[in-house]
């Protein structure tokens, strides 16, 4: 066992050792506001087996969204993915070096890669794509970044209706760059551009479908971006591609996104892998790694970085872009699932998560008068917006019931947009099943009855 220093000689002792002359003096540097005032509760040190049993009773008490019926979205949905998913991403000829910088070691890696580039960029409808990002959320970055440099232009416009955590990322980016964030706002929910777009603009940044829900119409931010010579910028759910039209043959410049929805398990909300593809004349501007095919001394097919611009290594205050990597691990379960899946594959899930979507749309707003859907004259693809009477108080009310049921469900808008109160999303999967539906409908409609007669 470690030894732990029990009395205050040995305590003393070690405070010495580290040159300081008290507890008080050690934890000095860490603001009175943040300390603890007075002991911990916790008890003594257990031993590696007691440790064990008690973390794994602790465990127990844990109901993972994703073992039970899930409604959640909003950029983290409950898919499902192949078991050779699970299998193939610990096979040793993919898990080489971390870094592939010799090809002679790594021809795994860099293979994989390879092809996952192949297929973001076919799904994304575009001419190149890199090795992967962070997330979707840098990705979305990244992209305004990029294009800011392409235009030489020091203002970009960005959807209310993207994620409130790529939004938020955006502007953690940009801050010290000079370069003006305008949001275009919601109406209805669906972007209103409005004239937010002008001469001096770089990019236009959309999501599709947007945080919402709401299908967006891509033609028409083509259309805006053209008209001022801005770059227009899709931000992705990519299953949603198995239903609707790629950003990149609606004439998108610029496509990024999230993998989660792409073999990649819930998790607490990561880690997560993103993805970004363009046209090929701006492959000199893109962030990140590219890996290409060749052939070897003897003529056999082999994979190496083509690309990978070194100042992003070693000029950092100059430098496009600071991405020196790739979520190698995480990307790797996309690449498999979607080799796995296909087109077709793809196809299916999208088909059946939409399906499952309309049938909770319908059955959902028919149990009860107290919940309507929020934009009943827009389309969506697999998550719905809906409108509860009472506003938030009414959807807090419906989360806690659903959560006694053991459902889980219900994201607030209105913690993102003060003018949608009462206004929540619920998502569906291939994996919500039909008595899931009928499940969380029942304790809607229980919950609003009750709350009718109270």
């Amino acid at each position: 066992m470690p030894y732990i220093p029990n009395s205050d000689a040995d305590r003393a002792a070690m405070l010495t050792e580290i040159g300081v002359n008290s507890v008080d003096e050690l934890f000095a540097p860490i603001p009175k506001d943040i300390r603890t005032d007075g002991p911990l509760a916790i008890d003594p040190g257990l031993t590696e087996l007691d440790l064990r049993e008690h973390v794994a009773e602790l465990g127990s008490w844990n109901r993972p969204a994703g073992t039970r019926p899930c409604f959640l979205g909003g950029g983290t949905y409950n898919h499902d993915w192949p078991a050779l998913v699970d299998h193939l991403q610990s096979r040793t000829e993919f898990l080489t070096a971390y870094t592939p910088y010799q090809p002679e070691c790594s021809q795994g890696t860099l293979q994989w890669i390879y092809e996952f580039q192949s297929m973001i960029a076919e799904l994304c409808g575009c001419e190149i794509a890199n090795a992967s990002m962070y997330d979707g959320a840098s990705a979305a970055a990244e992209a305004l970044m990029m294009a800011s440099n392409i235009k030489r232009r020091k203002r970009v416009v960005v959807s209310a209706g993207l994620h409130p955590d790529a939004r938020a990322t955006i502007n953690t980016y940009v801050k010290h760059l000079n370069i003006e964030v305008v949001e275009a706002p919601l109406v209805d929910g669906v972007t209103a551009w409005g004239d937010t777009v002008n001469s001096d603009t770089a990019a236009v940044l959309v999501q599709q479908p947007n945080f919402l829900g709401t299908v967006e119409d891509l033609d028409a931010v083509t259309a805006k971006a053209g008209e001022h010579d801005a770059l227009s910028i899709c931000s992705l759910y990519p299953i949603a591609t198995g239903l609707l039209r790629s950003p990149g043959k609606a004439g998108f410049d610029i496509v990024v996104g999230d993998g989660q929805s792409l073999g990649v398990p819930m998790g607490y909300g990561g880690p997560h892998f993103g993805f970004f593809a363009t046209r090929q004349k701006f492959v000199r501007q893109l962030p990140g790694r590219l890996v290409g095919e060749s052939v070897d001394t003897e003529g056999r097919r082999a994979y190496t970085l083509t690309f990978a611009t070194r100042e992003q290594h070693i000029r950092r205050e100059k430098a496009t872009s600071n991405i020196c990597t790739n979520n190698a691990l995480i990307a790797l379960r996309g690449c498999v699932h979607m080799a796995a899946l296909g087109p077709r594959g793809i196809e299916e899930v999208a088909c059946l998560s939409r399906q499952r979507a309309l049938d909770l749309a319908d059955a959902l707003p028919g149990a009860t008068d107290a919940i309507q859907l929020a934009f009943p004259d827009r389309p969506f693809f697999n998550e719905v917006a809906f409108r509860a009477t009472g506003g938030d108080v009414a959807v807090t009310r419906l989360k806690n019931a659903l959560a006694a049921a053991n459902i889980a469900g219900v994201i607030a808008a209105s913690q993102w947009y003060a003018d949608l109160d009462g206004v929540f999303t619920l998502a569906c999967t291939e994996k919500t099943r039909p008595e899931h539906i009928e499940r969380l409908v029942q304790v809607a409609s229980e919950t609003f009855q009750m709350e009718v007669a109270l």
